[in-house]
């Protein structure tokens, strides 16, 4: 029996291709209607800008002035500039007690900061992720703080203090500045969200203590949250006026809010403060840019963290 090799060809046929359907150009092209939105919100954001940026430009320009020319010139126009002179000026008078100032608002202001970050971070992280009785309580009790005006307890506040023996102290301005209602707030949002109940039982499995569970895994989720909370506090405690005023008797423990004050007060009797005053205004600002510039990138890092979960 003779046996052939049966080729079978297999035929196969391919479908023409689509042709694309022709682009329309309208959906390239904004319409007029588009094109004057974006000019009215680009509009908008621009004298926004210009509005929040303006102080900031004066302030730079009389920094470099001297007295006769802060009233003889033009406020936005450069005039015999001598902003180094300024500085010294500024740096050296009265003993330089700008100095101490600076280093005062940086204590209460820093430390004020970090530790109110730490027992806020604390606080609404274990009212977030454990059970207890009384803990929507304790929220509410704590969130109340956020509705009372800090002019309502600066009074009782210095009766306290002044009853322990810490009136007129560094003690006095650091203490209050520790608590921060709107920090155990968001706080406590952003660990209901951020930190989950199975990677805390996974390291609970692993042998890891609640403690160390916060610090390493807790805190390191937080982060973006509580950089805002960190910000927030420098802000507040830098420009407070009112506590380092109701607390503090010795020009020794100002910080600089108060301290300038005291400057703004002599220039009747020293014509020569009002140059200097604007001058410390400007070095004022610089700490609070400094904080923003390098915190912003833990911002940017949260969010993106955030977007790809």
């Amino acid at each position: 029996m003779t046996t052939t090799d049966e080729q079978q060809t297999t035929l196969v046929t391919v479908a023409p291709t689509a042709a694309a359907p022709p682009r329309d150009s309208s959906k390239r092209q904004p319409t007029p209607a588009a094109r004057a939105k974006k000019i009215l919100i680009t509009a908008i954001l621009l004298v926004a800008a210009v509005y929040f940026l303006l102080p900031i430009y004066w302030v730079i320009i009389a920094s470099t002035k001297s007295t006769p020319d802060l009233f003889g010139s033009n406020g936005f126009l450069f005039a015999n500039p001598q902003l180094w002179t300024n500085i010294a000026d500024t740096l050296a008078y009265n003993n330089g007690i700008f100095v101490r100032w600076l280093g005062n608002s940086l204590l209460y202001s820093g430390v004020g900061a970090v530790g109110a970050t730490l027992f806020a971070a604390m606080g609404g992280y274990a009212v977030a992720k454990y059970k207890f009785k009384g803990k929507e309580l304790v929220f509410g009790t704590v969130l109340a703080g956020v509705l009372i005006p800090a002019t309502a307890t600066a009074i009782p506040l210095y009766l306290l203090f002044s009853w322990a023996g810490l009136g007129n102290t560094y003690w006095s301005v650091l203490v209050p500045t520790l608590v921060s209602p709107f920090g155990f707030y968001l706080s406590r949002i952003y660990a209901e969200t951020a930190v989950p109940d199975s990677l805390l039982e996974a390291a609970r499995l692993d042998g890891a203590g609640e403690i160390k569970i916060f610090f390493t895994i807790g805190l390191r989720l937080m982060t973006p949250a509580l950089v805002t909370v960190f910000l927030f506090q420098v802000v507040g405690v830098w420009n407070n006026y009112l506590l380092p005023l109701v607390m503090l008797a010795d020009e020794r423990l100002y910080p600089l809010t108060l301290g300038m004050t005291t400057w703004q007060a002599g220039q009747d009797r020293d014509a020569g403060l009002f140059a200097l005053t604007v001058t410390g205004s400007l070095l004022s600002i610089i700490p609070l840019m400094i904080a923003m510039v390098i915190m912003q990138r833990f911002w940017r890092g949260g969010l993106t963290e955030g977007a790809t979960k």
